[in-house]
């Protein structure tokens, strides 16, 4: 690693006094500072930190992870860093992976690195459950954001200052951050690079501090979420029009019928009232959102 490049690792933490002391000495042999954000843990998760060096801010009661990896970088935003390195508290990542990751913004190859599971050189022993539960949160987040990567959830990333800029703007507070982020870079045109990395799981006791399914329903929420605000007028105009379309033509045939056979038939008005009412709903929900985004990416700029 270039000895003149300035990189800050910034961890987010809540109850890992067993761990944070790893992390933070493994992280140190890398980097030029350590910052934890302690999101509001009730053990010594802070005071290990603080004796360790590290540059601790706090959360006063637990606000998750992505509150807290926000407040990390913003705070490692401040020390006018080249690189910052994210990574858990837990120690699942291996901080002896960080040159690794470093590398492509060193050599101005990459914006965002993000140190993937699922490449050749990566080694993993998460359990049977947790990869076929990430498989299903990578293979709908990969869709939101662009297919970019393989590794939707690595927390272990590389930022140059142009992305850290941009990607600390996210909005989720708790496990969407990372696919939020994603598709925040696609966006923004960044380039991203994966790197193969080490995780570990076994050893470390519970691999989550929330239950898996409310984790995945989480993550696959902030997905839709995402897309929903991409493509407001694809996913709600679309079918919007199409209802709208069904209502008038029911209502047409209505009208012929009637007059024909002077039989007037209540099921298929209700019908059709009801594919109006629900089109026309969808179709002034979908200009809304549309308005709402495009306002937003405004503000953004």
């Amino acid at each position: 690693m270039d000895k003149k490049t300035f990189v800050v690792a910034a961890i987010p933490a809540f109850n890992e006094e067993k761990t944070i002391a790893k992390m933070i000495l493994g992280a140190q042999r890398h980097v030029d500072r350590v910052v934890v954000c302690d999101d509001g843990s009730t053990d010594l998760t802070a005071e290990i930190a603080e004796k360790l060096g590290a540059l601790v801010v706090r959360h006063p009661k637990n606000m998750g992870k992505g509150a807290a990896l926000k407040m990390a970088l913003e705070h490692s935003m401040g020390l006018n860093p080249d690189i910052v390195v994210t990574l858990d508290a837990d120690g699942q990542h291996d901080p002896e992976d960080i040159p690794r990751l470093v590398e492509p913004i060193v050599e101005g190859r990459a914006d965002l690195v993000i140190g993937s599971r699922y490449m050749n050189g990566s080694k993993t022993d998460a359990p049977l459950y947790r990869r076929l539960g990430l498989k299903l949160v990578n293979l709908v987040d990969r869709r939101s954001a662009g297919g970019v990567v393989r590794d939707t959830q690595s927390g272990f990333r590389a930022y140059s200052p142009k992305a850290l800029d941009i990607l600390h703007q996210y909005e989720a507070e708790g496990y969407g951050v990372e696919t939020e982020q994603l598709v925040l870079a696609v966006r923004k045109h960044l380039r991203v690079v994966e790197v193969p990395i080490t995780v570990r799981y076994r050893g470390l006791g519970t691999t989550s501090k929330r239950n898996p399914l409310r984790h995945g329903t989480e993550l696959i929420g902030t997905a839709l979420r995402l897309v929903v605000e991409e493509r407001p007028l694809l996913l709600f105009g679309v079918p919007g029009m199409l209802l709208i379309i069904l209502g008038v033509v029911t209502g047409v045939y209505i009208l012929w019928d009637f007059n024909v056979t002077r039989y007037f038939s209540v099921p298929m008005s209700l019908i059709a009232l009801g594919a109006l009412f629900i089109g026309t709903m969808l179709f002034i929900a979908s200009l809304m959102l549309y308005a709402i985004t495009r306002l937003k990416e405004k503000v953004s700029k």
